[in-house]
């Protein structure tokens, strides 16, 4: 018994081989998740995102002034 007990520890305290692809799939499933938790927390909040938009002005047009037009 106390040989299982041991090998187990031992297993646990080394890190586990991953390989390149695994662990891309796991980061992209990981972002994936973190990314559907934030949008079902935003509509919890009110569902106010078209609210929030940028309040930048449009520029107005200076094509005659820098032509010198008619």
């Amino acid at each position: 018994m106390s040989d299982e007990n041991q090998t187990t520890n031992v297993e646990t305290q080394e890190p586990k081989k991953v390989s390149l692809a695994d662990a891309i799939k796991n980061k992209l499933a990981q972002k994936k998740q973190e990314q559907a938790d934030a949008k079902a927390n935003s509509q919890q909040r009110g569902g106010n995102s078209a609210v929030m938009r940028s309040q930048n002005n449009k520029k107005p047009n200076n094509q005659r002034r820098r032509t010198g037009g008619s």
